[in-house]
């Protein structure tokens, strides 16, 4: 009979001292395998794989596209690629960021919810905006185990928080209590797998290839939403707005995908970018037109050196504002203002 023998979690800030203390508790001999995705910024090289084998008893390592999956070890999704699961081995891709991210935590919940069913536990720890919300309640849909991080207990509250408010967790627990009951639960016998309705299952394998580097053109992922009028941080591409249960996401026709959440931050993000590109076309004609006012003056043209200077001055006024707005991280003056400064 099968068992609970997939533990899939993810983790952002504040995700590595919740990481050591789960691992800490964890069985030698523990009957399943781990697979971790934690956030990290690109280039960045991770320490993870020599901190968790330190932290507790089970080798925490990389693994390559293609290794094999075995019980009583940690895997740790590499920097810059995604981690999915098949039915007896890892892949280790490159497809397009999800929530900002590569490696992200939806994917690799979505693979192992598709793959293995109720034999999968899904466990969200610490963690800004809401990366793993939309995984863990496919996890759930497919009769999976869902556990959260007591918010309490978290560095940052804001996934476990958003994983509570969307899906009906099973355990929600302090991070050396979470390796504890995953030690329990990973002898347990896994109840049957949930059957997914056609369209959705069709949705699901769809987005789990455009992770694994399909195109996403190819899996028709338009074709499971409605259109909206957002468009990609990423690319620039249309949105197409998509469903689970209450939880609202977003996907281009290139594959990048979004929360609400990482959405908005994706567009305050380019209104402040927006905002430095106008502040810095605005310095660059004071600067301009400072130098031509000195020229006209060296030569004796004062009514032209003066008219120079006036638009230099006019330009610094017109700038302030932005400049401003810029500094206070403000997201809802700048259109306006962008519009008054014409």
């Amino acid at each position: 009979m099968a068992t609970r023998d997939i533990v899939v979690v993810g983790a952002s800030a504040g995700g590595m001292d919740a990481l050591q203390k789960m691992a800490a508790e964890l069985p030698a001999d523990l009957p399943a395998a781990l697979f971790v995705v934690w956030h990290l910024s690109p280039g960045v090289s991770s320490v993870l794989p020599e901190v968790l084998s330190r932290a507790g008893p089970l080798p925490a390592a990389h693994p390559a596209d293609g290794d094999p999956i075995e019980r009583g070890r940690i895997y740790i999704a590499p920097p810059g690629h995604h981690m999915l699961l098949e039915r007896d081995y890892i892949r280790v891709t490159r497809g397009p960021k999800e929530n900002r991210f590569r490696p992200a935590i939806d994917p690799l919940f979505r693979s192992a919810a598709y793959v293995f069913g109720a034999r999968a536990i899904g466990v969200v720890l610490s963690g800004a905006l809401d990366d793993g919300t939309a995984g863990l309640w496919t996890i759930k849909l497919r009769g999976g185990i869902t556990i959260v991080q007591d918010p309490a207990d978290a560095l940052h509250r804001s996934m476990p928080l958003s994983a509570l408010e969307n899906v009906a967790v099973d355990y929600k627990l302090a991070a050396p209590a979470i390796g504890r009951q995953l030690a329990s639960l990973a002898r347990q016998a896994a109840g049957p797998d949930a059957i997914l309705p056609e369209r959705e299952r069709r949705k699901m394998e769809h987005e789990i290839q455009i992770a694994a580097q399909a195109d996403a053109l190819d899996e028709q992922v338009m074709s499971y939403g409605e259109l909206s009028p957002f468009t990609c941080p990423e690319c620039h591409g249309v949105l197409t707005l998509l469903r689970d249960g209450r939880i609202v996401r977003f996907r281009c026709h290139t594959g990048h995908a979004f929360s609400e959440g990482t959405l908005l931050e994706g567009v305050s993000d380019q209104i402040e970018n927006r905002l430095w590109d106008a502040i810095r076309a605005f310095d660059e004609a004071v600067l301009l037109l400072n130098r031509m006012g000195e020229q006209q003056a060296k030569a004796g043209n004062t009514r032209a050196a003066e008219l120079c200077f006036d638009k230099a001055r006019e330009a610094h006024a017109r700038s302030q504002p932005l400049r401003q707005a810029a500094m206070q991280g403000e997201s809802a003056p700048p259109i306006e203002l962008l519009e008054k400064t014409g």
